[in-house]
């Protein structure tokens, strides 16, 4: 079967050039950045080259950036971190409400050892209100976790005027960056990013990778114990080739950047536009234009996202929903109830996200997969019956 792939949010396939660039240390290059002879020494300059490489990214400095095993847990390195080093400044913690798990739940753990988490609001497109986040802030607050875009509705927050506000109440700000590197140009300064999240494996580069910037002076705890690698805050030996993978990736991404950017987006807003046109009853989720270049959730009303996928997948199409029901949970998505969907229309979420290797002919496919597969489920949905009969309205 011919699998055409749009879960690209999800994960992506490595990228060859990057693989080329990690098979020498996983053959070769095989020692151990700890050690002192050459072999070894060999690892160890390879991982400063690639720190200094992704630095320049971000316009950060090489001994900003650490390196982790995913984006996860960068973020809970980057939330845990600062609130132990600073808890003796104060115990607030504001994030939003349509936060990764990695965020949301880390800050859960939080307020089960003492500390307050305020988490803001957002509005129907997924956007935060900075006067909310304004307001939230008191003199106990010491930092402001807020995710740049977001991963299942591609909404993009206000990032620049978020560290403005960080920086004036002298407040680190993190963001959970995870699905907007690679997608997005950031300069940590010019935003007054003091520590950002990202994972090589939502930009083409190898999975079980990540890393995490922090400014130059942030306070923060070590997360893992153990040995004094990554200047003694991440313990364990390096995996000199996957940052090698994220490195090479990263690099690739945004060189082509503007040039990707045009080709997700030219996708992504023609099967919105063919979808709202040829299928009714349907809405777009997050925000029409600030957001993720290959980002497009919809909700397709009176009918079970997972149903959706499962019919979907059958024609060979891999995609994603906006209910957790495939992960154990017959809950919808907390970020669809967070912007205003009712149960029974968050259910109903497919969440498309393109890949540059994707085409007009594959969002062409899709799209005539979709209005059989709709129509079909639709016609066996008592709530659509009812609709249809008048007795009922969504």
């Amino acid at each position: 079967m011919n699998i055409k792939y749009f879960d690209h949010a999800a994960t992506t396939k490595l990228n060859g050039d990057v693989l080329k660039e990690m098979i020498p240390y996983l053959t070769e290059e095989y020692g151990n950045p700890s050690s002192i002879y050459s072999l070894g020494r060999n690892s160890k300059k390879a991982i400063e080259d690639a720190r200094e490489k992704v630095a320049n990214i971000f316009n950060a400095k090489p001994q900003e950036i650490y390196f982790t095993g995913s984006g996860s847990e960068s973020d809970n390195t980057a939330i845990k971190g600062v609130a132990y080093a600073n808890r003796k400044k104060g115990n607030h913690i504001i994030t939003s409400k349509i936060e990764h798990p990695a965020v949301l739940d880390t800050c859960k753990t939080l307020e089960k050892d003492g500390f307050d988490v305020t988490y803001l609001n957002v509005d129907s497109d997924g956007i935060i209100n900075l006067d909310e986040l304004k307001n939230a802030i008191t003199d106990k607050t010491i930092l402001i976790s807020i995710m740049f875009a977001n991963n299942e509705i591609g909404t993009i927050q206000p990032i620049e005027e978020i560290g403005k506000i960080a920086k004036e109440h002298k407040i680190y700000f993190h963001t959970d960056a995870v699905q907007a590197v690679g997608s997005i140009a950031i300069d940590v300064n010019k935003l007054n990013i003091d520590l950002l999240s990202l994972s090589a494996h939502k930009f083409y580069g190898p999975k079980g990778i990540g890393a995490l910037y922090v400014r130059k002076g942030v306070k923060f705890n070590k997360f893992m114990d153990g040995g004094h690698q990554e200047r003694n805050k991440r313990a364990g030996t390096e995996n000199v080739a996957n940052i090698i993978g994220l490195t090479k990736a990263i690099e690739m991404a945004y060189d082509k950047l503007e040039e990707n950017n045009k080709h997700l987006t030219d996708l992504r807003d023609l099967y919105i536009s063919e979808v709202e046109a040829k299928i009714p009853y349907v809405k777009l989720n997050g925000h029409r234009e600030k957001r993720l270049p290959g980002n497009a959730n919809i909700s397709f009303k009176f009918i079970e996202g997972e149903s959706l996928l499962l019919n979907l997948d059958i024609k060979g199409i891999c995609a994603s929903s906006g209910s957790a029901c495939t992960s154990g949970s017959l809950d919808p998505s907390h970020v669809l109830l967070a912007i205003g969907l009712i149960h029974e229309v968050a259910h109903g979420s497919l969440r498309i996200s393109f890949g540059i290797e994707n085409t007009k002919e594959d969002v062409k496919v899709l799209v005539e997969e979709l209005i059989e597969i709709v129509s079909r489920l639709r016609d066996m949905s008592p709530l659509y019956e009812d609709f249809i009969d008048g007795t009922y309205t969504m």
